[in-house]
């Protein structure tokens, strides 16, 4: 993809977008699939569930609870959550209509099977399957996007249930550093950032900001398949592959 490609393409596309009060969805959805029965995600993230699910044995254990969501749905989430328990528990596990990870697709809840799950807070603990796929969730793609330490920075409180897509090799820099994606893109613009793989390549990271139609893409720093996504915060988060050996 060219420079002037990814500029048109827009920098609120792409599994690295910034979802929150202050960045709003601003883009529909891409290519949706089913990742259980009744839960919806992108393509790319409904594969990387379903793997990380099956690598970890969690078939009979681990439930997708809530996958994508329609700005409709998570209106009516927010209405219900306001006037069943109150603003205070509303603004600290329920996003904004329109301010939703879950209208991007990128985003699923997960539960531990049982007769009832809470739709709002399903149980999602550190043992058992759901020990097993919080511990290799990175390595599929997926991050807990909410966590106590961040909440601070997140304005969602802690939510041990809620991961976010964001691809690998993001998935393991983030958990290795301890950041949340809000922190990310400053992160990346202080220098590159590279990443050892499962496979023995590495992959190099880094932040663009994106000036009228064009974007300032440096020159790939080693060969390699490369690729971006928006930031959603007016720039691009750039991955650079080692070329396979």
């Amino acid at each position: 993809m060219k420079p002037a490609a990814l500029a048109r393409a827009g920098s609120a596309r792409g599994p690295l977008v910034l979802i929150n009060r202050r960045h709003p969805l601003a883009a529909e959805p891409p290519a949706l699939t089913a990742a259980a029965p009744g839960v919806l995600l992108e393509r790319r993230a409904a594969a990387c569930l379903r793997a990380c699910i099956r690598a970890v044995g969690g078939g009979a254990e681990i439930v997708p609870v809530s996958g994508w969501r329609s700005r409709q749905e998570q209106q009516r989430i927010w209405d219900d959550a306001l006037r069943d328990h109150g603003p205070g528990f509303t603004r600290q596990y329920v996003a904004l209509p329109g301010c939703s990870e879950h209208e991007s697709g990128l985003a699923v809840d997960l539960g531990r099977a049982a007769a009832e799950i809470d739709f709002l807070r399903p149980d999602f603990p550190d043992d058992g399957a759901c020990g097993a796929f919080r511990r290799a969730a990175a390595g599929f793609g997926f991050v807990q996007r909410y966590r106590r330490e961040k909440e601070t920075v997140t304005g969602i409180a802690e939510e041990p249930w809620h991961f976010r897509y964001v691809g690998v090799p993001h998935a393991l820099l983030l958990e290795r550093r301890g950041l949340c994606l809000e922190e990310y893109r400053d992160f990346l613009r202080e220098r590159p950032r590279s990443v050892a793989l499962a496979d023995g390549r590495r992959a190099t990271v880094f932040s663009v900001p994106c000036a009228g139609d064009e974007a300032a893409l440096p020159p790939p720093c080693r060969a390699g398949r490369w690729e971006a996504s928006g930031d959603n915060a007016g720039g691009f988060i750039v991955t650079v592959w080692e070329a396979a050996p």
